[in-house]
C-alpha cells in the first residue's frame, strides 16, 4: 500500500512548495482490450481505434487509444502517487483548464505520467481554524514510454474536502 502524502492544507503546500515534479512509478499498458472497452464506454468506434486491420494501412500502422482515454487515465496514476484517501475525506476533480493531445498512443505502448503542483489555494476555515478545503492546480504530463514527445498534457484543478 504506497503511503498518503496529503492528509491536510499543510501537506499540500508542503508537497508544492518549490517545483517539484513527482512521476508515477507504474506505466499503464494500452492493448487492444482496454482500448475496446473504451470505445464500448464512450460509443466511439471510429476505426483508427478499434478496426486493427483497418489501422495498418492508416497513418499510424496500428490502431491507437483514444485521447480522452488517455487523459481519464491520469486521476488513477495521480493517486498512485499520492497515496490512499482518507474514509472521511472528499477529493473532486473540478475542471480542466487545458488538455492538449501532442502524439497517439499505439496499442502496445505503456503510458507513464510526471505531476507538477503548479497552485494551491486555501477555501474556507472550519470552527477549530484549520483550512476546510484546498484546490491544487495541477499540470498532468502523459508520456509513451520511448518517445520524445508527450502524448498528453493537461491542467486540472482538484478540489480536497479535509
Amino acid at each position: 500500500m504506497s503511503r498518503q502524502l496529503l492528509a491536510s492544507h499543510e501537506d499540500v503546500l508542503a508537497l508544492s512548495s518549490g517545483k517539484i515534479q513527482l512521476d508515477v512509478p507504474t506505466p499503464v499498458f494500452i492493448d487492444q482490450k482496454r482500448i475496446m472497452t473504451f470505445a464500448e464506454a464512450t460509443g466511439d468506434f471510429q476505426w483508427i481505434h478499434v478496426d486493427a486491420a483497418r489501422a495498418q494501412a492508416g497513418p499510424f500502422k496500428k490502431t491507437i487509444a483514444h485521447g480522452k482515454l488517455i487523459d481519464s487515465l491520469a486521476p488513477g496514476m495521480l493517486f498512485e502517487v499520492l497515496g490512499p484517501v482518507r474514509d472521511d475525506m472528499l477529493v473532486v476533480n473540478i475542471g480542466d483548464d487545458k488538455t492538449r493531445f501532442i502524439s497517439p498512443v499505439l496499442c502496445g505502448s505503456s503510458v507513464s505520467m510526471g505531476i507538477e503542483f503548479t497552485g494551491v489555494e486555501a477555501i474556507g476555515e472550519k470552527e477549530d481554524g484549520s483550512v476546510e478545503s484546498t484546490k491544487v492546480f495541477l499540470t498532468l504530463t502523459l508520456y509513451v514510454d520511448g518517445s520524445p514527445k508527450p502524448a498528453c498534457v493537461t491542467e486540472v484543478i482538484y478540489r480536497f474536502y479535509w
